[in-house]
C-alpha cells in the first residue's frame, strides 16, 4: 500500500461513506413513519387519557402534526449538525442517551468479535491442519451446531447452565445491583457479567469464521506455490503460519469486517436477554414506545459504525496483502 495514495483514498471514502449514510438516514426516516402507532398514541394510551384534544396536543409538541417533509428536512438538518433530537418519553437528548449506552454495547459487541474472530480462526486453522481425524470432525460439527442454533436458545441455555444450574456466573445485567464496586474489582464484576452475552452473541460468529478459515486453508494449501515451497524445504510451521494461514485469512479479514458492524445491530437479542444495558435494548424499548426519534438516533449510529468498519477492513485488508491497492 502506497503511503502517498492513503489521504487520497480515505477522502473519496468518507465521500460516499457521507452519502450512503444520509442515504440510509432518509430512507429509515421514511420506513419509521410508515409503521402504525406514533409516540403520542403510545403516550397517550399509557396515561390513560386518549380522546383527540391531548392527542392533538402530543402531536403538536412532537412535531407529528408538519408535513412528512418538513418533519424529514428538520431531521436531516439536525443529524448534519450532529442534534439527533430530542427523546420526550426519555426526558433527554438523543445524542447524550446513545453516548451513555454505546459504551456497554461496544464492549459487548468488541468482546463478543475478537472471540469469534481469535476462536473461529484458530479453530479453523487446527481442523485444516488435522484433516480427516477426530480433531476435524469434532470441530466441524461443533461449528455447524453453533451456526444452526438460534442465539436466543443458546443464550437461556448457557444462563440455565451456568447461572442456574452451576452458580458460577451471574445472568443478567451489567453489575452486581447494589454493589458499590470500585477499581480493579468493580473490573472484574463487569467482567463476569460480559462472559455469557458475550459467549452467546460470538459463538454464531465463531462457527462461521471456522468454517471459512478451514475451507480457504485447504484451498491454498493446493496452490502451487505452497507445493514450491515444500519442495525447497521450507519448514512446514512456517509454510503453514506464512504461506497458508497469511494468505487464507483474507476472506476472514472481509467477513470480518463486513460483520464487525452487523454485531452492534445484532446485539438487540443478546441485550434483551440478559438486560445488558446497550443501544440494542435501547432500540427495543423505543420500538415498544414509539420513540421515534431513539429509534432513528440508534439506526444512525450503527450505519456510520458499519460503513467506518468497512473503510478501516479495507485498509487493514492492504495491510495483510502488499499486494492489495486501496482504491475508492
Amino acid at each position: 500500500m502506497d503511503p502517498q495514495r492513503l489521504p487520497g483514498f480515505l477522502l473519496r471514502r468518507i465521500i460516499k461513506a457521507a452519502i450512503v449514510i444520509l442515504a440510509i438516514v432518509v430512507c429509515n426516516f421514511f420506513l419509521i413513519h410508515a409503521a402504525p402507532g406514533d409516540p403520542a398514541s403510545v403516550i397517550a394510551g399509557q396515561s390513560g387519557a386518549a380522546d383527540e384534544r391531548y392527542l392533538a396536543q402530543l402531536r403538536t409538541q412532537f412535531g407529528l402534526d408538519r408535513p412528512l417533509l418538513e418533519q424529514l428536512w428538520i431531521y436531516v438538518r439536525g443529524v448534519l449538525t450532529l442534534d439527533l433530537g430530542y427523546s420526550h418519553r426519555q426526558q433527554m437528548g438523543v445524542a447524550a442517551l446513545i453516548a451513555q449506552r454505546l459504551p456497554a454495547t461496544l464492549l459487548l459487541t468488541g468482546a463478543a468479535f475478537v472471540f469469534a474472530v481469535v476462536g473461529g480462526v484458530t479453530l479453523g486453522a487446527l481442523a485444516a491442519r488435522r484433516v480427516g481425524t477426530w480433531a476435524d470432525s469434532a470441530i466441524t460439527v461443533l461449528a455447524l451446531t453453533f451456526y444452526a442454533t438460534p442465539i436466543f436458545w443458546v443464550g437461556l441455555m448457557l444462563v440455565l447452565l451456568f447461572s442456574v444450574v452451576l452458580g458460577w456466573l451471574p445472568s443478567f445485567g451489567m453489575n452486581t445491583v447494589g454493589a458499590d464496586y470500585t477499581g480493579i474489582v468493580a473490573v472484574l464484576d463487569v467482567g463476569k457479567h460480559l462472559i455469557l452475552p458475550a459467549l452467546t452473541l460470538g459463538l454464531f460468529y465463531l462457527a462461521v469464521y471456522a468454517r471459512l478459515t478451514r475451507a480457504t486453508m485447504l484451498e491454498v494449501a493446493d496452490q502451487d506455490f505452497v507445493k514450491t515451497a515444500r519442495a525447497k524445504g521450507v519448514p512446514e510451521g512456517r509454510i503453514l503460519r506464512r504461506h497458508i494461514l497469511r494468505n487464507a485469512l483474507l476472506p476472514v479479514i472481509t467477513l470480518a469486517g463486513i460483520q464487525a458492524g452487523q454485531l452492534v445491530g445484532g446485539s438487540i437479542l443478546v441485550e434483551t436477554v440478559f438486560a445488558w444495558p446497550g443501544i440494542g435494548r435501547l432500540a427495543f424499548e423505543a420500538l415498544l414506545a414509539r420513540d421515534y426519534p431513539v429509534l432513528l438516533g440508534v439506526f444512525f449510529c450503527t450505519s456510520a459504525m458499519v460503513v467506518i468498519f468497512n473503510i478501516f477492513t479495507d485498509l487493514l485488508y492492504a495491510l495483510v496483502d502488499p499486494r492489495v491497492e486501496v482504491q475508492g
